[in-house]
This record gives C-alpha cells, sequence and structure tokens, in this order.
C-alpha cells in the first residue's frame, strides 16, 4: 500500500543511511580560489597558473578555477588565509616546503598544513646551483676554498631566509666551515638579475630557467640540487657527488584544501589533478621542467607531510636554524 512503512522499506532507509558520506559525490557551484603565497611570477604561482589552465582546458571542473595570490610572511598570509576559510569546499592552496618550514621556525605561524585537508603532491622540483658562464669558479669546490680564503665576501642571491637556497647554503657552511653572503630577493627575476648583473657569485636555480640561461651562453651549472643526476643535465654532478655529504633538500609542491573539507569534496580534487597530471600539456611541463611527476594521493599525503616534517626539522637544526616547534 503506497505510503505504509512496511519492514522491507525500513531495510532499505537503512542501507541508504549506512551510504558512507565519500560516496556521496561533490560538485562545485561556484569559482574555485586556488591560494598561492607568493605574488605573480613567482614559482607556485606559475605552477598553479599551468595547472588552472590545463583544469580549464580540458573541462576538468564545471566552475572556473582562479589562481589567489596572497604573499607575506614566507607562507603564513597564505595559511592564515586558508584558516579563515575553514569548511569552504571551493577553496584550495598549492603548498611547497615552506609551509611546513614556516611552523617550525615562527612562533607566531600557528597554521600548520597538516591541520589542512591533504589533496594530492604533485611534483618534486631539483634544482642547480650555477655561476656565470665566465666564472673563475668551474666547480663547487672551487667556490668553497674561495669562500674559506675570504670569509664573507662571496655572495649567494636567494628567496627568503627559509627557501631552499639558505637552508643548503647553511648546510655547505657548516660541513665546510667557509663563509659567504645570502642576498634575499623576493623574486626570481631579480635573483636571476642580480648573477646576471654581477651583484652575486652564484645561485640555485630551477632547472628550466638554468637550461635557458645556460644554452644562451651566460650561466655554467657546476652541482645539483637533486638526490640523482638530471637527464638533461648527465655531466653536472649531485652536490652530493661533488664531495659534500650534507642532506639532500626535495622542494615540492602540491594541493590542499581549507581544513574541514568532507571526504567527498577532497575526493573530486583529488581525480581532478590525477586527471590534469595525466593529460599530454602537463606531462610536456614535468618534462621540459625536469620535475620529478610522482603523484601522491590523499591518503599517502598527510603521513607524508608529517615524515616530511621531521625531517625538515632536522635539517633545519643541522643548518644552525632555531627550531620553535
Amino acid at each position: 500500500m503506497i505510503g505504509s512503512w512496511t519492514p522491507g522499506l525500513a531495510a532499505l532507509a537503512l542501507v541508504i543511511a549506512a551510504v558512507p558520506a565519500q560516496a556521496q559525490q561533490f560538485k562545485p557551484t561556484r569559482t574555485i580560489e586556488f591560494v598561492v603565497h607568493g605574488g605573480p611570477g613567482s614559482g607556485n604561482d606559475v605552477f598553479a597558473r599551468q595547472l588552472s589552465t590545463i583544469i580549464d582546458q580540458e573541462k576538468l571542473s564545471p566552475v572556473r578555477v582562479q589562481v589567489v595570490n596572497k604573499p607575506g610572511g614566507g607562507s603564513t598570509s597564505a595559511s592564515n588565509y586558508m584558516a579563515s576559510k575553514k569548511n569552504d569546499p571551493h577553496v584550495i592552496a598549492c603548498f611547497t616546503n615552506i609551509w611546513l618550514i614556516d611552523p617550525l621556525v615562527q612562533q607566531a605561524a600557528v597554521n600548520r598544513l597538516q591541520d589542512m585537508s591533504p589533496i594530492a603532491r604533485l611534483v618534486v622540483e631539483p634544482a642547480l646551483v650555477v655561476v656565470l658562464a665566465d666564472s673563475p669558479y668551474k666547480t663547487l669546490g672551487q667556490f668553497i676554498d674561495a669562500a674559506k680564503a675570504s670569509p664573507g665576501k662571496l655572495r649567494w642571491s636567494g628567496g627568503s631566509i627559509m627557501s631552499r637556497e639558505n637552508t643548503v647554503r647553511q648546510l655547505l657552511m657548516q660541513k665546510t666551515g667557509a663563509r659567504w653572503q645570502f642576498i634575499s630577493f623576493p623574486s626570481g627575476g631579480e635573483r636571476l638579475a642580480a648573477l646576471l648583473g654581477g651583484h652575486v657569485e652564484m645561485m640555485i636555480v630551477d632547472p628550466s630557467e638554468a637550461g635557458e640561461q645556460i644554452r644562451a651562453g651566460k650561466f655554467r651549472a657546476i652541482a645539483q640540487v637533486s638526490a640523482r643526476r638530471l637527464p638533461g643535465f648527465p655531466d653536472i654532478p649531485t652536490i652530493q657527488e661533488a664531495g659534500f655529504d650534507i642532506p639532500d633538500v626535495p622542494q615540492m609542491r602540491g594541493v590542499v584544501g581549507a581544513a574541514g573539507m568532507s571526504d567527498a569534496t577532497v575526493a573530486f580534487y583529488e581525480d581532478m589533478f590525477l586527471k590534469a597530471s595525466q593529460t599530454p600539456l602537463w606531462k610536456k611541463f614535468v618534462e621540459e621542467s625536469q620535475l620529478d611527476g610522482e603523484f601522491v594521493r590523499a591518503k599517502d599525503l598527510k603521513p607524508f607531510l608529517n615524515s616530511f616534517e621531521a625531517t625538515l626539522r632536522d635539517i633545519l637544526k643541522d643548518a644552525g636554524v632555531k627550531v620553535v616547534r
């Protein structure tokens, strides 16, 4: 009889109620904010815009993905903004190492990456140590020897003091006893200009930018910041192969959502970025940039972040950096 409550209907209702939340599909209904902690043209800005372009071209999202720049305080302006968007399913962020490092070294940086909603890690970025093509330093060892002979005279350009560039510098100085200056610039273009203009003697740069300058005859690569040699630079030794036994400092990039994101929402974004990572345009970007494009899913990302945070804490301590957490 229509409208009667039978045992069969009751059982069906129980089954429906028992369907897990992650099985209930999510689709965004308004523009997705893709937060980055750097300004326009920064590494993570370029990275996020490349992804948003692919998502748009491949129609992987029913709504637009808009990159939102929140520079300032390393990652703290961006992470504070993410904290203010708790439970918002339309806000995601591009993270790098600095999102883990800032809470380790800044008492005021209270918004930890692990407290957000992990979605995916997309790449690990190697880097090259470069000098001008006419530099007298043909190896990293020669630069170190010169720095020992003239403490504090030589200069190395980079980003913030918590950047991979300065962490590598601190580790090398601690290992060798050499001393040289770190000159911080807010943008990659300024760092490149400082080396090209002879205002610094060395810098760490990503392979795509370095390759362009090397082909133009302006830069010479003398070492690689990588666990293994890159295919595009098979004759350039890693820092460890050059004779300096310091920990590798990998630079990763990935995506997290605001805290409180449901399993269904995380699943939507994970699937969207997985599909983006399988497109020919993304594969071309990864190959040309000489990135490690191993995709780490949401379920594996949080334990990875916890483990990597512990590794970074040890590296920072080894580099002589004060750790507050």
